[in-house]
Formats: structure tokens, C-alpha cells, sequence
């Protein structure tokens, strides 16, 4: 299977959310979730269906961001929510999500509104018949406001 750029970029994004999820619910290292995720799910075929190639650069990018910028991601996370809801109070996929869009905002190239149409994308595969999505899509815009004024 013949893999674009940007469809390996936004299979990067994708396998971030899940390898950030994944680090938070087993305690695993950065090292530990980057191999498997390279090693077992990039291209790596189950059930007769191949997933994705994913950017490899964009992956460990993202991961290792998140995990060295994530107290300043999740203070602009938790600017960006209702006062009474701080992000240890939401959903664990979603707190992955915006930990992963966070980083892409705050050291990524990729234009803030790429982003956030990005993770947008992966909060419908991840949530296809909830709000989730919208709620993504409006704590993003905030978060990329604050991250990059100039964009806007």
C-alpha cells in the first residue's frame, strides 16, 4: 500500500494519541511506547486489515514533546476549559489528544488550523457519534490562539 505524506503524518498524529493514552494508563517510558509503536503498529497488519505507515520524525516528535512540555500544555489545556473542569477530569483519550495537539502547537510547522483539523480528524475516529469533536475543535482554537497569536 502506497502511503502519502500527509496521510502518514496524520497516521503519526493518530498513533501519538494512542502511545500518550497508553504511556498514561501503563506508567510505560517514552523509549518503551516509541519501539512498540514502530516495531508492532506502523504498517503492521491485524486481522487482515493493514494499518497505516506512519511519519516516524512527526511520531517521536510529538510523543517526546508532550511528555517534556506537558505541565505547559496542560496549564494552556486547562485555560482553555470551563473553570470547574480541569483536564484530570476529562476523558483519558481526550486529555492524550490535546497533550499531542499541544505539543504540535507549541514546536510543530505545521499551520495551528492544519492542527487543529488534524486532531479533529482523530477525535471523529475516535468518538464517530459523540460532541467530542467540537469540543476538540473549540479547545483547540484556544489553545492555538495562546500558542501562536501571530497565526490568527
Amino acid at each position: 500500500m502506497t502511503t502519502s505524506k500527509r496521510q502518514m503524518k496524520s497516521a503519526a498524529r493518530l498513533y501519538s494519541v494512542q502511545a500518550l493514552f497508553q504511556m498514561e494508563a501503563s506508567g510505560q517510558t517514552v523509549e518503551a511506547i516509541r519501539e512498540e509503536f514502530e516495531t508492532h503498529r506502523f504498517g503492521a497488519e491485524y486481522d487482515g486489515v493493514e494499518l497505516a505507515e506512519g511519519d516516524v520524525k512527526l511520531f517521536e516528535s510529538l510523543i517526546e514533546d508532550a511528555v517534556n512540555f506537558q505541565a505547559k500544555i496542560d496549564q494552556m489545556t486547562d485555560r482553555a476549559l470551563v473553570e470547574n473542569w480541569p483536564i484530570n477530569r476529562i476523558d483519558p483519550t481526550i486529555r492524550a489528544l490535546f497533550r499531542a495537539a499541544g505539543a504540535e502547537l507549541l514546536e510543530g510547522v505545521a499551520p495551528p488550523k492544519v492542527v487543529i483539523n488534524e486532531y479533529v480528524d482523530v477525535a471523529k475516529a475516535f468518538f464517530p457519534d459523540g460532541r467530542e469533536p467540537k469540543f476538540v475543535n473549540a479547545v483547540l482554537d484556544y489553545m492555538a490562539r495562546e500558542a501562536k497569536p501571530e497565526a490568527f
